[in-house]
């Protein structure tokens, strides 16, 4: 019972979320999941590993398929999510904890980005 309930909140918060805020989420369960390949790749836990670059993958994937390309900045980010991707198969395939900490920190600093805008877009309202 507790659980649907939970599931219903949780539902009810994500449609009361502006682009922004949902841009942001996004952004942020990525970068968990990347933090936690990486800590899974520390502990040799191979499978958790895979699990969590995969799922971050697909999330890229979404925002990718989420841009609308009339604006510019939209070509831009789908080169860098191409980019992304290329780099998080790579890693998959290699098990390499030194790009994987460098997408870890390209997605970081992007997504600090986009919270910057929000802000600032959210502020002068």
């Amino acid at each position: 019972m507790e659980s649907r309930q939970f599931q219903q909140y949780k539902g009810q918060a994500i449609n009361t979320m502006t682009p922004g805020e949902l841009l942001l989420l996004l952004y942020d369960e990525l970068v968990k999941r990347l933090t936690r390949a990486e800590l899974a790749l520390g502990k040799e836990d191979y499978s958790l590993f895979e699990a969590s670059v995969t799922r971050g993958i697909e999330i890229i994937h979404y925002l990718d398929d989420t841009l609308d390309m009339q604006y510019e900045i939209s070509t831009n980010l789908t080169r860098l999510y191409e980019f992304f991707v290329y780099e998080l198969n790579r890693v998959l395939a290699g098990r390499n904890k030194t790009e994987l900490a460098r997408v870890k920190t390209m997605v970081t600093e992007l997504r600090d980005s986009f919270r910057t805008a929000d802000k600032n877009n959210n502020s002068g309202k």
